[in-house]
């Protein structure tokens, strides 16, 4: 006898009943997870050790493409597995492109003579000095097609005058070099950042920095102009570092704030306060929004006719767009922006305006137009805390517990509000800058309310009234907030354990804190707490990462060993950045002096022994140094800033260390270096630059 045929067809969702029935629940609730898949294909595309190149980008967009089209043939479930490897190939084409776009000459060589340019902007170096962004640039021998779009140029000693207005032509003679690697393999990549600003160049002058009249040109240079009108105008009426921050903070210029100032705010945990972001941005929409609607409700005809919530969006919408151009569109006044628009424009829909999609929109939009936000601290810690908050907040609204009163809630949301981003930010804050401020709560809760009663309430009443002559008032609110904020930054940040030091965390660290985080706040169902995983695992490769046992500078001038104390530095001064970044990723707050003193080196003057896990260090600083030195002078590695040309040792000079950047090695006796780490991309391959090279 035989059995009849079955009928059933096997569907691709069969093949696991429970994936299926996981992906099923999820119904209504993936949205969020567009920007996640979006940015999983972006990040992919700065992982890679080499550039795609077209074929890879082209082959990317086909998968993008030919995923979609699956879509709806694979399913309810399936088909959402094809979706995220659309968005995730799109991420990645998306990267890609974009890089292609901003492609602009970068520097080659040092350069120093004559150099021509507009003046776009001006701000303040981490020495605390004047710092000129220019475009339009000349420089003398240097051909057009060669030339760097933008430099950017520090400016020290007395200036007999100082172009303080964008659109001006000027004229310097300075020193200029392609902006600089890693000081450490894996760190921080200035170069990467500067290609995506355009900046082919940076430098210094010590000259007397001329002005040639032109007439400006350009809507951006009018703007700028205006934001440049309006700080000095707030610094005319509030001096010192007061005058600083409210010129920051309703016009985004920095330049007015002092360095002390900016490290206590740092150290407080307050520096949010100084960069606008999302927190000014609803600090401003939330007091013309409260404005405008109770101002309706006063008026009974209007309350009878129009809807107050609407009409308060439709005036706050234009509002939070003209201090996005004010401000400037760097990307932290982007991403408040957008998640501002995208709530008010929810509100003038009937939807509810603080959602978790709400905030998958913006990180969307801001994605689509700069992918390279995603790898950037601000991107990361101001989503990171925008998710927690919402999550927070929607796990309250569903209790029914009594209500407290008015005040005491209010002050339980600002308590919970600063905890949660606190928490939600704190690992991004310390894997970026290797700093945890253990105050922050404390600091934020004190200036916090004068930022939103006092200080944003008054920007927007001194804008009103200053064409009237009436704004003293408002002045004085913003001064006496802005007073109150850096007293506050100045007490907190002297408190005995005000800021720690963390080492470097290891490069899956963020990745697993970040899927980790993910997933505990999008996925819904009991498989969320999977999610917990990540976060863990990554604490525990941070409790016992290594830090290299030898450091070299990228260029040969410092070298560092690790040593019982600390490590100890080849040299007290000179290439400050280098040995204070070491210091950071080593989880220390010291002087380099102080490094440079303790034991480790052996020698006199510019030439220093070391011993470091059976090796013999010698570093020779200087070509008069190195002259004195026979062949490796008994050393395994010998390490210089100069050409030491043929040596019977390993060899760190000049010319090679231009090819490798900075060198990191092991206790195990492995060699890193930051060539080796960066890949070849086009930061850092001038054959993979566009831009007439």
């Amino acid at each position: 006898m035989r059995l009849p045929a079955p009928t059933m067809t096997m569907r691709p969702a069969d093949l696991l009943p429970g994936f299926g029935e996981a992906l099923g629940a999820q119904r209504g609730h993936l949205f969020p997870w567009v920007p996640v898949m979006l940015g999983l294909g972006i990040w992919v595309y700065f992982l890679l050790p080499a550039e795609p190149g077209r074929a890879g980008v082209l082959a990317a967009l086909a998968l993008a493409v030919a995923a979609a089209g699956l879509v709806r043939p694979l399913g309810a479930v399936w088909g959402i597995v094809a979706l995220a490897v659309a968005l995730a190939s799109g991420g990645f084409a998306l990267a890609a492109a974009r890089t292609a776009m901003v492609a602009a000459p970068v520097l080659e060589a040092r350069y120093y003579g004559a150099v021509e340019g507009r003046l776009v902007a001006i701000d303040r170096s981490a020495r605390d000095v004047p710092r000129l962004t220019l475009d339009r640039v000349v420089l003398e021998g240097i051909a057009p097609a060669a030339t760097p779009a933008r430099v950017r140029v520090s400016v020290y000693g007395e200036q007999p005058w100082m172009p303080a207005v964008p659109g001006a032509v000027v004229i310097l003679s300075g020193h200029l070099a392609a902006p600089n690697g890693p000081a450490e393999p894996g760190e921080f990549d200035f170069r990467r950042l500067a290609w995506f600003e355009r900046l082919g160049a940076v430098g210094y002058t010590r000259t007397p920095v001329l002005r040639r009249e032109a007439a400006a040109e350009g809507r951006a240079l009018t703007v700028a102009r205006l934001r440049t009108r309006l700080a000095d105008g707030v610094m005319a009426r509030i001096s010192g570092d007061a005058g600083g921050l409210a010129a920051a903070v309703m016009t985004g210029d920095r330049s007015g704030l002092s360095q002390e100032a900016n490290e206590e705010m740092r150290a407080a945990n307050l520096y949010h306060l100084v960069s606008i972001s999302g927190t000014h941005m609803a600090m401003l929409v939330a007091f013309v929004f409260g404005f405008i609607r109770y101002g309706v409700a006063l008026v009974p005809p209007l309350a009878l006719r129009l809807s107050s919530k609407k009409a308060a969006a439709v005036v706050a919408l234009p509002v939070a767009a003209a201090y996005l151009i004010l401000a400037g569109r760097d990307i932290a006044t982007e991403r408040a922006f957008v998640m501002v628009a995208v709530m008010l424009v929810a509100v003038l829909i009937d939807r509810q305006a603080i959602t978790l999609r709400s905030v998958a929109m913006a990180a969307v939009i801001v994605l689509v137009l700069r992918p390279e936000a995603l790898i950037s601290p601000g991107f990361q810690m101001s989503f990171a805390a925008s998710v927690a908050l919402v999550v927070a907040f929607a796990g309250l609204g569903g209790t029914d517990r009594p209500r407290p009163p008015r005040w005491i809630a209010t002050l339980a949301l600002v308590v919970l509000s600063s905890l949660v981003a606190g928490l939600a930010t704190a690992p991004f804050a310390a894997a970026h800058f290797n700093r945890v401020a253990h105050y922050g709560l404390i600091a934020n809760l004190l200036a916090t309310p004068a930022m939103a009663l006092l200080v944003m309430p008054g920007a927007v009443a001194m804008g009103l009234l200053a064409p009237l002559g009436l704004e003293r008032p408002a002045v004085w609110m913003v001064e006496w907030g802005c007073r109150f904020i850096l007293y506050v930054a100045e007490e907190v940040s002297e408190l005995a354990g005000a800021e720690s030091a963390v080492p470097h965390p290891p490069a899956a660290v963020l990745p697993l804190l970040t899927a980790g985080g993910l997933w505990l706040c999008l996925w819904q169902g009991r498989g969320r707490w999977a999610g917990a995983a990540g976060p863990v695992l990554a604490l525990a490769l941070w409790a016992v990462a290594d830090r290299p046992l030898v450091l070299i500078a990228p260029e040969g001038g410092l070298a560092g060993v690790l040593g019982p104390e600390g490590r100890a530095l080849s040299k007290a001064r000179g290439d400050g950045y280098v040995a204070e970044t070491w210091a950071d990723n080593d989880g220390e707050v010291l002087a380099q002096d102080v490094a440079a003193g303790r034991p480790g080196w052996q020698g006199e003057g510019r030439v220093l022994r070391a011993e470091a896990g059976g090796l013999t260090l010698l570093w020779a600083g200087g070509e008069r140094a190195l002259a004195g030195v026979e062949g490796c002078g008994g050393a395994d590695l010998l390490v210089t800033d100069a050409v030491a040309g043929p040596r019977p040792c390993l060899v760190f000079d000049a010319e090679r260390l231009a090819a490798t950047g900075a060198v990191a090695i092991d206790a195990g006796g492995a060699i890193r270096t930051a060539a080796d780490l960066a890949g070849r991309r086009p930061w850092t391959d001038p054959a993979l630059r566009g831009g007439g090279q």
